[in-house]
């Protein structure tokens, strides 16, 4: 069984940023204890706009977002954490 995500919905998974390193000191991101940052597990194909027009999804499988602090369903699976939510709840994209 795997997990799909439907309509504009999407699943991700926590992951840590790296923190900075001063010399023996580690300075961590003080900004991610408000959003957490995850990779993108599955992404549904989209919705259909009151308009009759397909919206299809923007994100991809692999792609590292900001999500916001409220809004997304944590969900364990096999032993492991998800967050699933939909698309247009993600804050920002991270561009590497």
């Amino acid at each position: 069984m795997k997990l799909e995500a439907l309509f504009n919905a999407i699943i991700v998974k926590p992951v840590e940023l790296e923190e900075t390193l001063y010399g023996n000191i580690i300075v961590p991101d003080l900004g991610s204890e408000r959003n957490k940052t995850a990779e993108v597990i599955s992404v549904g194909p989209g919705f259909e706009s009151g308009y009759g027009k397909f919206i299809k999804t923007a994100l991809e499988v692999g792609d590292i977002v900001v999500l916001p602090a409220l809004g997304f369903t944590k969900f364990e699976y096999e032993g492991e954490e998800y967050w699933i939510g939909k698309e247009n709840d993600i804050l920002a994209k991270i561009n590497k």
